[in-house]
């Protein structure tokens, strides 16, 4: 299992060999170190820590410092799925991890938090069609409609309604790495990825 940490930087377009242009988002990649490697009999589970960036020292707790090493800025886990233990086996803390542990055609899985869209009602939430524009409605036409229920007097849990939209963690399955630029630290995947630029992107192989 790969893993590492970047932030979405942009969106751009590449052209294939075939001359196909490509949808490709820019990442940012920071060079990490394994801070921590849990095993099940000690944590419980198994999973590496990997630690990045770097922070002002009176801003970090002197346990965070003692963990890591130094004032660090970012942390994150990776657990491996079923049946991948043994590939985290030769994982040892210190090691360090940039660029250069993605090649080109990698196919890849990325998460990261959603662009935040405040409270917003059920046509832009839901893809809700609305009321008709015609036979005197003046005020409903992006409405829910009814949301109630015949003889239950309630409203069922789980009804669609307005709400808050955004700034959830979103999974991307199915994207490649188009290019590696190892002078830059820079990561170029296939497809958009989630959040707005400057967001944490947590990026593992697929396989």
């Amino acid at each position: 299992m790969k893993f590492i940490v970047g932030t979405k930087t942009g969106m751009t377009q590449v052209f294939s060999k075939e001359g196909v242009c490509l949808a490709a988002t820019v990442l940012k990649v920071q060079p990490a170190t394994v801070s921590q490697v849990k095993t099940t009999e000690i944590d419980g589970y198994n999973a590496v820590q990997l630690a990045s960036g770097s922070q002002k020292e009176h801003r970090v707790s002197k346990a965070t410092k003692g963990h890591f090493g130094g004032a660090i800025s970012l942390a994150r886990e990776f657990r491996p799925r079923t049946g991948e233990e043994a590939q985290i086996a030769g994982v040892e803390k210190g090691n360090k991890l940039d660029v250069t542990t993605f090649a080109p055609g990698d196919d890849i899985s990325v998460s990261a938090i959603s662009k935040g869209k405040g409270f917003q009602g059920v046509v832009k939430r839901h893809g809700f069609a609305g009321g008709r524009r015609s036979h005197g409605q003046k005020h409903s036409e992006r409405e829910p409609g009814s949301i109630g229920a015949t003889g239950l007097a309630r409203v069922i849990k789980g009804t669609r309604m307005a709400g808050r939209m955004g700034s959830d963690k979103v999974t991307i399955k199915g994207l490649k790495v188009l290019q590696v630029n190892v002078d830059e630290n820079i990561i170029v995947v296939s497809g958009a990825v989630p959040g707005r630029k400057g967001t944490l992107v947590e990026i593992y192989s697929a396989q």
